[in-house]
């Protein structure tokens, strides 16, 4: 990788909390007519949904973002069942802030306002899946703090997490109606994040408590995301948390069939703490297993 692409990776490593200020813009994509019977599909989030740890980083000539293939948008797309219209996710992606277009950083704000009006994501929208969160919640800070400067510190990043987690998912529920309010038969699949780590002592950069501690960190976000699924389908949107924590169970860095990636050499490699393409499988296979496209009306 080029040091140009390793410069911008490093400043999406470091995105801080999303500010609430909408963002506007364009996200684009390749739109597809749907095969007979299947639903219209369309993708956004951050570097979960782009695909990161699937393959090599690349920049698709249609889209704005660096996203990576082939990822789970990509393996459920070829169950039959849904027909991807476009997957807008862009790796280092924020709620709101952080559009950038140096960095490819769409916030997911700007993917669904472009989304939106290219007509791309309207009424006959029938799936959307987004992993969103994790960047505004400083899930990098943390993993930055608990990698150099030890436990003590790593715990004060954790609880510093958790202390605004409860804005990061009023953003969240916000971004679960205005999807909603756009394409409103279309059913929001809401994917968690898995504990990182199987806590283990011999790692460089991580001791087992501060594994522990990133976990607990993870957790709590993966609560703010389902709470702000409830607090969402209250005003109608038809939302679904896809809890992906008990499929990753056994499979996290440290274990020895490991479903997330992670280079101890390089701790800025762009794969660090994203799903393998085995671990892409397995999200691809939690939507199709908790979402269930092809029960859902057409």
């Amino acid at each position: 990788m080029s040091d140009r692409i390793l410069r911008r990776r490093r400043a999406a490593y470091a995105a801080g909390l999303a500010t609430l200020a909408l963002a506007l813009g364009t996200a684009a994509g390749p739109a597809g007519a749907a095969p007979a019977g299947a639903l219209d599909y369309i993708a956004v989030g951050d570097s979960y949904t782009a695909g990161t740890g699937a393959g090599a980083a690349v920049r698709p000539p249609e889209a704005t973002c660096w996203q990576s293939s082939p990822g789970y948008v990509a393996d459920v797309d070829k169950t039959g069942r849904v027909s991807l219209v476009v997957n807008a996710a862009c790796h280092g992606a924020l709620l709101f802030s952080g559009d950038d277009p140096l960095q490819e950083q769409i916030s997911v704000t700007t993917q669904l306002t472009g989304l939106v009006g290219a007509g791309k994501l309207n009424p006959s929208t029938g799936i959307v899946t987004i992993t969103a969160g994790a960047n505004d919640a400083g899930v990098s800070q943390v993993l930055g703090a608990c990698a150099a400067y030890g436990d003590e510190v790593c715990a004060g990043a954790v609880a510093s997490s958790e202390s605004g987690m409860g804005q990061v998912g009023e953003a969240l529920a916000y971004t679960y109606g205005r999807i909603h309010t756009a394409a409103p038969s279309a059913k929001i699949a809401v994917l968690g994040y898995p504990r990182l780590f199987e806590p283990a002592d011999g790692n460089p950069y991580f001791s087992a408590e501060e594994q522990r501690l990133i976990n607990r960190a993870t957790d709590s976000l993966n609560t703010a995301i389902a709470t702000a699924v409830s607090n969402a389908n209250a005003f109608g949107a038809n939302a679904q948390f896809v809890d992906v924590t008990a499929r990753f169970a056994g499979h996290a860095v440290n274990s020895t069939d490991p479903w997330i990636a992670y280079d101890g050499g390089n701790p800025l490699a762009d794969s660090n703490f994203h799903p393998t393409p085995t671990g892409h499988r397995a999200y691809a296979t939690a939507v199709m297993a908790e979402v269930k496209p092809g029960t859902l009306a057409r």
